[in-house]
């Protein structure tokens, strides 16, 4: 696994440079999200946090910790993530175009849920990076 993981900024970086060069000829955004950016964090919190990652799409959290504690991983590029529902334990990493992410919150998801937005349309609170670094 050791030598996926160290290959994964390298790959990161390449998904960026590709996207760079699409953005430039067709002068639209080519932003990589959805699952793209959701699996990235997955993977790299499952190493960097030794977690076992939990089958894909499993409801609610995506992980489970050393000593139990189910996880949910949230990733993004942007400023703001959203839940669906409260985790037991959450971890949100913001992912750089270089393929290096920078954690901005792990911690109870209780604190998360209860300073989350109002429930969108879409069934999803959402939560700017600001405020959860506050927490």
């Amino acid at each position: 696994m050791n030598e996926h993981i160290e290959a994964l900024p390298v790959l990161i970086k390449r998904i960026y440079e590709i996207v760079g060069e699409l953005e430039s000829r067709f002068k639209r955004p080519f932003t990589p999200d959805g699952h793209l950016v959701g699996s990235i964090g997955e993977v790299l919190a499952s190493y960097r946090y030794g977690l076992t990652l939990l089958p894909a799409s499993a409801e609610i959290h995506d992980a489970k910790s050393p000593d139990g504690r189910l996880i949910q991983i949230k990733a993004t590029q942007g400023k703001s993530v959203a839940l669906r529902a409260e985790p037991d334990h959450l971890i949100v990493l913001q992912i750089q175009k270089d393929g290096s992410a920078t954690e901005i919150f792990n911690g109870p998801g209780c604190l998360v849920w209860n300073a989350c937005g109002r429930m969108q349309k879409n069934g999803q609170r959402p939560i700017g990076l600001s405020k959860l670094r506050q927490l």
